[in-house]
């Protein structure tokens, strides 16, 4: 049955009020944005193996850089605006508008006449992506269940892999045409995506963190209702959720935050929760995943797997495997913890750099005298690295920031997040083939040794989140809670009992809570 709700903006919503479908509804959105980036990246790994491709264009190794790189550009302008979009417009309108102008985008790309279009066809496709990328973290951190956080907002980035997975079919299915079409037609089908995301968009809610800063108190409670207790307003976990976030936004406007970004500079914590969160973007960034999520074909060339048809099959394979590898990790992080999970993935990803350096260069040492055991050896590791890329990485940066950030830099502090990943990704997707053309194996040693570094910083630095809500999380970095009910899982599970009564008393005193600026 769905429900008329409010959502405080243009977009109307006609919500269910069961739990899991709705839950599932929000899983798909989460899903469908991120198969736009995971198809993206596939995408120019198979273009960039096409001759299709490489003869129309003409490209050599800088101008394939500036082909791929170019998204990045429009990431790093969206990324610039997409945190005052997602607080201003709200959340969902935020999605929409990132996931239309996406849309413009690909379909820019599809008709590129030359590189210069295609350029810009990038850009503009960058820029929406970054746009429903940042309000869609925030989105779905807000509107899940504590409970279920891990999942709903780790899948936001983890079926990447589908999209990827997608595009290596696509573009291996389409690599024997004969036109220009062997690359138009993937490009085109990329839209589908941020299309079916639009379509879901009025059957879900608005964040009820944003509805109680608008001043929407009600229509919040019952987004919290639908979210965790079927509709059911009165369910005592529904009165814990709803009262901290009450207790939690009008402690933070009694304290002067605002959802200015110069709050981001304010004070110590929200500069300790800024940069602890935000380090998620450009540590993801720097492992050393460019090279095989973009370059694949230049990686396995000097791997010594040169075939382009075999190199676009490894591709099918690769995100198969990463695709399983990322629901392994989401399930670490939300069972074992966000911490741990990160830094088992790095010390493996960091060893697994070394091993791949050392064996690329045995193989340019004698590449006609190489074993068959030496390049298969090291294409396994490879496999292995993205592997284990995605079992931390691809769930944790959109799931870690949002956490463990509050509301008042919760979009701004996720967009210089994703901006910082995208400055930095613009940079190496740039210069990783002009790297690898030029000095080969010695760029898997150089990215291995700072990658030990970003291992000392998680260990000494990073908080855990798991089991906690949002609210709750400023207990880590304040020192308290700023409500006074009990923590939501312990009356979830029983542990902790609620005086519903007392709380609705108090609940009914507040009148207005006032809105951050």
């Amino acid at each position: 049955m769905l429900r008329k709700t409010a959502t405080g903006t243009w977009l109307p919503a006609w919500v269910p009020e069961s739990t899991v479908t709705l839950s599932c509804l929000l899983m798909v959105c989460s899903i469908v944005q991120s198969s736009t980036g995971g198809y993206d990246g596939s995408m120019l790994n198979g273009l960039n193996i096409l001759p299709s491709y490489t003869d129309y264009f003409k490209l050599n190794a800088a101008t394939t850089g500036l082909n791929t790189a170019s998204v990045f550009i429009g990431s790093f302008v969206g990324n610039i605006v997409s945190g005052i979009a997602t607080d201003r417009l709200g959340r969902r309108v935020a999605v929409f508008w990132g996931s239309a102008i996406t849309l413009i985008g690909i379909l820019l790309q599809t008709a590129a006449q030359n590189i210069a279009m295609f350029v810009i066809a990038r850009i503009v496709l960058g820029l929406g992506s970054a746009i429903s990328g940042v309000a869609g973290s925030v989105y779905l951190s807000e509107t899940f269940a504590s409970r279920w956080r891990a999942w709903g907002v780790g899948l936001l980035n983890d079926f990447y892999y589908v999209g990827a997975l997608i595009a290596a079919g696509v573009t291996l299915g389409t690599g024997q045409w004969q036109s220009t079409w062997a690359w138009r037609a993937p490009s085109l089908f990329q839209g589908i995506f941020s299309f079916l995301c639009i379509i879901i968009l009025p059957f879900i809610p608005e964040s009820p963190r944003w509805l109680v800063h608008k001043g929407l108190h009600e229509e919040a409670r019952i987004v919290v209702a639908q979210t965790n207790a079927n509709g059911d307003m009165n369910d005592p976990v529904v009165l814990v959720v709803y009262k901290e976030i009450i207790d939690t936004l009008k402690w933070e406007k009694e304290e002067g935050r605002t959802v200015s970004p110069k709050q981001i500079l304010k004070d110590k914590t929200s500069r300790k929760r800024l940069l602890i969160g935000a380090s998620a973007g450009p540590f993801s960034c720097v492992v050393g995943n460019i090279i095989s999520s973009y370059y694949l074909g230049m990686n396995l060339d000097s791997a010594g797997v040169t075939n382009s048809n075999d190199q676009l099959k490894a591709n099918v394979v690769l995100n198969v495997w990463c695709l399983a590898c990322c629901l392994a990790g989401t399930h670490l992080a939300a069972s074992w913890g966000r911490k741990p999970t990160a830094l088992l993935a790095q010390c493996l990803l960091t060893t697994c750099l070394f091993i791949i350096g050392g064996l690329s260069k045995l193989y340019a040492g004698d590449p006609d005298g190489a074993s068959s055991g030496l390049v298969y050896g090291n294409v396994a590791v490879m496999f292995l690295f993205q592997g284990f890329y995605s079992l931390a990485w691809t769930p944790l940066l959109y799931l870690y920031p949002p956490e463990v950030m509050n509301y008042s830099i919760r979009a701004n502090g996720l967009a210089f997040s994703s901006w910082s990943l995208n400055g930095l990704a613009l940079l190496l997707v740039f210069i990783m083939p002009i790297g690898l053309t030029n000095i080969g194996w010695k760029m898997y040693i150089i990215n291995a040794s700072w990658d030990i570094i970003i291992i000392l910083l998680i260990a000494v630095y990073w908080v855990e989140t798991k089991g906690r809500t949002l609210e709750e999380i400023d207990a880590i970095f304040e020192g308290q809670k700023h409500s006074d009910v009990p923590d939501v899982e312990k009356v979830r599970k029983g542990e902790a009992t609620l005086d519903v009564k007392a709380v609705e008393q108090q609940l009914d005193s507040v009148t207005v809570v006032p809105k951050l600026n």
